[in-house]
């Protein structure tokens, strides 16, 4: 790997285009190296992990709307929208849009964690949807999903976005769209436009994921993969884009990061070395905040050592500043102590996932979300007494670029009523690569099978499976097998109206 470094230039100064972060990018994804065994395992699995969310969440609303807004813009060849058949084609934008929030409405998939946040497997949806309308094969979809996460992970680790309030899409309109570009086998004059488009229109706020949060938090990446294929299809048209996008005068890091004096050092593969940053990412064996997964593995350890839970008097969790400011009460956020609030802020408050956790021994996405377990009058006791403070030997190990020592958990001190306590700490979750019980092939396809149970068929089960596992070998028209169809009835209600449908035609009261 190299280490480039980026900063502001005025409009004065002359940056030449091969030393733009966004020309980088784009030759990486231009040279055509060969994916690595265990990366191409690596996908697989990942594919599989998309699929299995995409299935649990299959009838929720927030998934119905995006589908019914996807399903209207038909197109032959098109691409295919998780839960419909074959016969029912769309646009990829629309599709990567569909699924997009499929795969992403329950935060339950993969994630990377360094100088910023993100969720690479996002990167997935927009990918296949142009692969299937292109007619590409599985080889050129592995190249562009390999890019996709290299790229993706790349800048997570070299440049904060949280820090400035900025959305982590800012990170995957651009990994996406340089991904895009080395499955269609595009020259780097095209990528590097369609990376930089991608950059200008996908740089958001993060209020998506603060206070009350909403189903954006789960459109966010999807709008993000679909500005990224209107992004490249704009670029292989011949038009340019906001140029030098991150090092500008009135650019990315001079008004969006941190300013003029900035410098940001990024990584990126030198040339004719394999794309490997999937390797680093993980899944989530529990449907909330990847921060939370750890200390959900440390609350099933820790109830049997409690035992009677009413006699708590406080739970302090010691952990990470990402931990406390984000989804603890650093946030300041009444929300996330809210019995009433939405599943999308219960997702997002460590205080409620641990007592959660602590009571039922586990977490389930659906039954721990449920607003009935969430105005338990015990629960709602024991939620209140937990309480996040930053540890700094956390944050130091959060932050940590040595993988050994990098760690998203913390240390919890239970204080009994009589003042005894109770103390455990955990590093890692226990599914991550580092964990108790590193996730394997056949612990994705568990998770698949869990999920997918009575809503994707058994044998579509089987079919879709197979197919993920001759993914090197499928052949053009084949890459319609990485999705799955559902019967009619399973798909939830039918969206309200909008735009898009008929009915906009017509005079709306």
């Amino acid at each position: 790997m190299k280490q480039h470094s980026v900063r502001t230039y005025k409009s004065a100064e002359y940056l030449a285009r091969a030393d733009q972060l966004a020309w980088k990018i784009a030759e990486v994804a231009s040279d055509a190296v060969a994916i690595d065994d265990d990366v191409t395992e690596m996908i697989g699995n990942r594919i599989i992990d998309n699929a299995a969310v995409a299935a649990a969440s299959i009838a929720r609303r927030p998934v119905a709307s995006a589908r019914a807004q996807a399903a209207v813009h038909s197109l032959s060849p098109g691409a295919m929208i998780f839960g419909l058949d074959s016969s029912k084609r769309v646009s990829p934008e629309w599709a990567a849009w569909a699924n997009g929030v499929a795969v992403r409405e329950l935060d339950f998939h993969d994630t990377f964690l360094a100088a910023d946040y993100s969720h690479p497997g996002d990167n997935i949806p927009p990918i296949l949807a142009v692969a299937q309308h292109c007619g590409l094969g599985g080889a050129a979809l592995l190249r562009g999903l390999a890019t996709g996460y290299e790229i993706q992970v790349d800048l997570v680790k070299g440049i904060c976005l949280h820090e400035h309030k900025i959305d982590h899409i800012a990170h995957l309109g651009p990994s996406a769209a340089a991904g895009i570009g080395t499955a269609l086998g595009l020259p780097t004059e095209t990528i590097y436009q369609a990376v930089q488009q991608a950059l200008h229109v996908t740089t958001t706020t993060r209020q998506s994921r603060k206070g009350e949060i909403s189903s954006w938090k789960a459109y966010a990446p999807a709008f993000a993969g679909k500005m990224a294929i209107e992004a490249v299809d704009r670029a292989m048209r011949g038009e340019g884009a906001p140029s030098p996008a991150w090092e500008g005068e009135d650019g990315f890091i001079a008004y969006l990061l941190s300013g003029p004096k900035a410098n940001y050092i990024v990584p990126l593969p030198e040339k004719g070395e394999p794309k490997r940053a999937i390797l680093d990412t993980y899944t989530k064996e529990h449907s909330a905040e990847y921060q939370s997964q750890a200390l959900i593995d440390l609350a099933r350890r820790m109830g049997p050592k409690i035992g009677d839970l009413s006699k708590i008097e406080s739970i302090v969790i010691h952990t990470s500043h990402h931990t406390h400011y984000v989804i603890g009460t650093g946030a300041n956020d009444p929300q996330k102590m809210d019995p009433k609030a939405s599943r999308e802020t219960l997702d997002h408050s460590i205080m409620y996932i641990f007592a959660v956790a602590l009571e039922d021994g586990g977490w389930h996405h659906e039954r721990s979300y449920a607003p009935e377990r969430a105005r338990r009058e015990e629960t709602v006791a024991l939620w209140h007494k937990v309480s996040t403070v930053e540890d700094t030997e956390w944050t130091r190990r959060y932050h940590s670029r040595d993988a050994r020592e990098k760690a998203f958990g913390g240390r919890v001190v239970v204080t009994l009523k009589g003042g005894s306590t109770i103390s455990d700490e955990i590093a890692v979750a226990d599914a991550h690569p580092l964990g108790a019980r590193p996730f394997k092939r056949a612990d994705y396809v568990k998770k698949f099978r869990t999920l997918a149970e009575g809503i994707v068929d058994a044998r579509e089960q089987d079919r879709f499976i197979a197919a993920v596992e001759d993914l090197p070998s499928l052949k053009s028209g084949d890459l319609d097998a990485l999705t799955f169809t559902v019967a009619p009835a399973l798909l939830g209600a039918k969206s309200a109206r909008g735009i898009f449908d008929s009915l906009s035609r017509q005079r709306i009261r």
